[in-house]
Parts: structure tokens; C-alpha cells; sequence
């Protein structure tokens, strides 16, 4: 007995978008903690408090953190993206 007849191709395909699944939402949490932690208005408390909320109820933690300060995710990401763009337009203007 092979390995094909053990596991179709649906199977596969299943297991698949699990892990992409899995792997997105890993992602989510990662980003939101980087936000708790790039976030310069809260106090150390305050991201310890997000970040134990974030890591020991992740779902609920996530979209609480999200309704509750969504909108400095997108400030904050923003910024970052300015600051990168200054830092890589004087590295091509220090080359000329």
C-alpha cells in the first residue's frame, strides 16, 4: 500500500490551508505585538498588559487590541514606512 491511497489529494489540500491558515494567524499576532511594542504613548505597564492580554487569549486579545488602538496600527506602520523611505533616499543621495 502506497502513501497516495493513505492521503488524497483533497486531504492535502485541507492540510495545506490549515498551515497557511496557521501561519497568517501567526503572523497577525506577531504584527500586533511589534505594534504594542513600536507604540511610544503607552506606558510599560500598559504593554505589558496588551502583551499578556495578546499572548495568553490570542483571538480575543487580538481584536480587542484592534478596535481598542486600530487606528495607531495604520499611524504607526505609516511611520515606519516614511522613516524607511528617508533612510533609503539619503543612502542613494549619499552615493551621488
Amino acid at each position: 500500500m502506497t502513501v497516495a491511497y493513505d492521503y488524497p489529494l483533497l486531504e492535502v489540500f485541507w492540510s495545506m490551508l490549515w498551515v497557511f491558515l496557521f501561519i497568517a494567524w501567526v503572523m497577525v499576532v506577531l504584527g500586533m505585538l511589534a505594534d504594542v511594542f513600536r507604540s511610544d504613548d503607552l506606558s510599560g505597564l500598559a504593554k505589558a498588559g496588551w502583551v499578556l492580554l495578546i499572548i495568553i487569549v490570542p483571538v480575543l486579545g487580538v481584536l480587542i487590541y484592534l478596535v481598542a488602538r486600530g487606528h495607531k496600527v495604520s499611524e504607526h506602520a505609516a511611520a515606519t514606512v516614511s522613516r524607511q523611505d528617508a533612510a533609503y533616499m539619503s543612502y542613494i543621495n549619499r552615493g551621488r
